[in-house]
């Protein structure tokens, strides 16, 4: 195994940890080619590491925000959070959690820097760095548990809505991971759309007031 995919033999042994190549990540990526260049399209990777599959992700989503919205600042910085609040990752390890973090918010910090210099608005870097926070987060995908294993992994649905306002929902990944459309649950709603096909709908553990995508300084901010 190349030394790219493996940080050390000890963490194989313990967790599994092996990354996958970009080649075959890029491979995989291209059979969902056209939702990975749809802005909103959500991805969900539950052992994301330090975000092998979900960098490539945010890179083209970035690109068709850079093409179509790069002479406005304002529905450039609209539109980057909403590629960025698509993107959720689960991983066990909080070093790769970090390193996940970080390495997200420097492709769309880079790309930005050199959109608009010296123009960069300090507080739109904050709201990206907060809703990174909120979307990659450390737990277990198998138990759906956070990493000491006390609690439910929550993770928050971002929406646009009047303008430049973002509505956040927070939902537990036990009830997103859960559907069966067979089992109604007391937390789940279950519609039927026009087709006849069972429509998934989740009830949210909680719900936020609209906030100015400036301006997501939620209680639960660091």
């Amino acid at each position: 195994m190349s030394i790219n995919h493996v940080k050390s033999k000890q963490r194989v042994k313990d967790h599994g940890e092996v990354f996958t190549p970009d080649f075959i990540v890029n491979d995989m990526l291209d059979l969902v080619k056209n939702e990975t260049e749809r802005i909103e399209s959500r991805f969900l990777e539950p052992a994301c590491g330090d975000g092998n599959f979900l960098a490539p992700i945010l890179e083209r989503k970035l690109e068709i925000v850079k093409k179509k919205y790069k002479s406005s600042q304002v529905e450039f910085e609209r539109n980057v959070l909403l590629a960025v609040s698509s993107i959720y990752g689960v991983e066990l390890l909080y070093d790769n959690v970090s390193a996940c973090i970080e390495r997200l918010y420097k492709i769309v910090d880079d790309v930005y820097s050199k959109l608009y210099k010296e123009k960069c608005n300090a507080n739109f870097r904050k709201s990206l760095r907060f809703v990174l926070r909120r979307n990659i987060l450390q737990g277990n995908a198998l138990d759906l548990k956070t990493a000491d294993g006390k609690e439910y992994i929550v993770f928050s649905e971002w929406s646009l809505a009047n303008g430049s306002s973002i509505k956040r929902r927070d939902f537990e990944y036990r009830e997103l991971a859960d559907f069966d459309p067979k089992k109604p649950t007391l937390f789940s709603l279950r519609e039927v759309s026009d087709t006849g096909e069972t429509v998934f709908s989740p009830m949210p553990v909680k719900e936020f007031p609209l906030k100015h995508y400036l301006k997501l300084d939620y209680e639960d901010a660091k």
